[in-house]
């Protein structure tokens, strides 16, 4: 019954792909010519689009860029940025890095279901080694290896940082150092840096001018805001650009597209997902129920990164939309998602999408600042999901209470001088005591 499952999907993808490639356009390899199609042909509320550009530059914007069809319909850059200007993707790049691990596979070089420390040795993490060899690459890809993610130092990649939280496959979390080590399966595969099998494999094809680089923050990606839209357009039309099938492997793709595993249905290769049951976000244990972006379309696909980093791929409107910038408000991963319910509330009136879905998110919009932090902490809570009597609660990693604070405005400060080093997580509760938000920050 599963494979008869499989195999249905699997032509329903074809056939996605099918009639969209018929309509969409692919821009030169080389060069910065770039159709355009102008908003007003599609009946978009022109009039809009100031306050989004307004919108996007008060919230620290440096690029921004719809595709619709393959054809730029909305281009903008803010400050000093430039067309040619380049920035980091952040975690976005997670799902460029679950394109190449399937280019990877394509090519005979691993498979998935493989042990991770058949290509990372045996001793990459500080767990058993009975414990280490069932964790495979797919684990890695879908966020359940069951390695602890409460640890000061989210990007460590080294033993002492990976240690035994639960089984494989029993626990979602997001653990950033861990997906680093994609990046070295990779390179160990293939024999090569992981620039020059990007650049043969997927960058050089479609045009994409980028670069991967080690940083405090782990392993980044840069580009410009049009070459991202490029890997956009090319996950939009399922592994192709133009007619050349980069990762022809039509099965691995609609896994990474799709609910990887049950645990954090809104997540499939290194992918978010719109449009789910429910969803788990950074950090946390807790099922949110419904959409992760309930005013955006359900079909969406989004790479997501620190700060504000976004690719969203659209494929039952054929749209590519991406953005880069700093940090709008505050810091983390727990940023981006939220911010993106933000801009897509200015995006809807520029689409005039009145059939799209007005109803507030199931977790409400949180911000704290500064992350890490030493003596002082803000809360900020979306002034649409502020309630009086709000009540926010610190407790450590052992699940201890340390801080409770009645909150009396929208933005708060809370005193943590007397908090020890490491991991926190704030709970905000209404007066009846039911959770409506949480985060985690690190306190130096």
């Amino acid at each position: 019954m599963m494979k008869q499952l499989n195999i249905i999907l699997l032509i329903q993808l074809c056939i996605t792909f099918n009639l969209s490639a018929q309509s969409t356009y692919f821009p030169p390899i080389t060069g910065n010519n770039w159709e355009t199609t102008d908003p007003a042909s599609l009946d978009w509320c022109t009039e809009q689009i100031p306050n989004l550009y307004n919108y996007l530059e008060s919230s620290q914007s440096k690029g921004f860029l719809v595709l619709k069809d393959g054809k730029i319909v909305l281009e903008k850059y803010f400050g000093t940025f430039t067309q040619d200007s380049s920035w980091y993707w952040a975690s976005a790049g997670k799902s460029l890095t679950a394109f190449l691990i399937g280019q990877a596979q394509q090519q005979g070089l691993l498979n998935i279901e493989d042990r991770a420390s058949k290509y990372l040795g045996e001793g990459w993490t500080s767990m058993t080694a009975e414990q280490e060899e069932k964790i495979l690459i797919r684990h890695m890809l879908t966020m359940t290896t069951g390695i602890d993610d409460n640890v000061p130092d989210q990007f460590c990649d080294e033993p002492q940082c990976l240690q035994y939280k639960a089984e494989p496959g029993t626990r979602w979390a997001y653990h950033t150092g861990v997906y680093g080590l994609l990046i070295d399966v990779i390179e160990a595969v293939t024999g090569k840096n992981v620039n020059q099998f990007i650049n043969q494999y997927t960058a050089n094809p479609i045009g994409m001018k980028g670069i991967w680089a080690s940083t405090g923050s782990g392993e980044l990606y840069f580009t410009n805001v049009r070459s991202m839209a490029r890997f956009g357009l090319l996950t939009l039309n399922n592994g192709v650009w133009d007619s050349n099938n980069l990762l022809n492997d039509p099965n691995y793709f609609y896994q990474m597209i799709s609910t990887s595993q049950e645990l954090n249905k809104s997540y499939g290769y290194l992918w978010w997902l719109n449009g789910k049951s429910s969803f788990k976000l950074p950090g946390l244990q807790i099922d949110f129920p419904g959409s992760i972006i309930p005013n955006a379309p359900d079909d969406m696909q989004m790479a997501l990164g620190k700060n504000g980093q976004i690719i969203c791929v659209i494929p039952s409107q054929n749209i590519v939309m991406v953005r880069m910038g700093l940090p709008p408000d505050g810091s983390g991963a727990l940023v981006t998602p939220a911010y993106l319910r933000e801009i897509w509330t200015e995006l809807n009136k520029v689409i005039c999408n009145t059939s799209s879905k007005n109803e507030e998110a199931q977790v409400a919009s949180i911000s704290l600042f500064p992350n890490p932090v030493v003596n002082a902490l803000t809360i900020k809570i979306g002034q649409n999901d502020f309630q009086k009597g709000a009540i926010v609660e610190i407790t450590n990693v052992a699940g201890q209470k340390v801080i409770s604070k009645v909150l009396t405005d929208a933005r708060s400060m809370i005193n943590t001088s007397e908090l020890i080093t490491g991991v926190y997580f704030a709970t905000v509760k209404d007066e009846k005591g039911i959770v409506f938000g949480e985060t985690k920050f690190v306190k130096e």
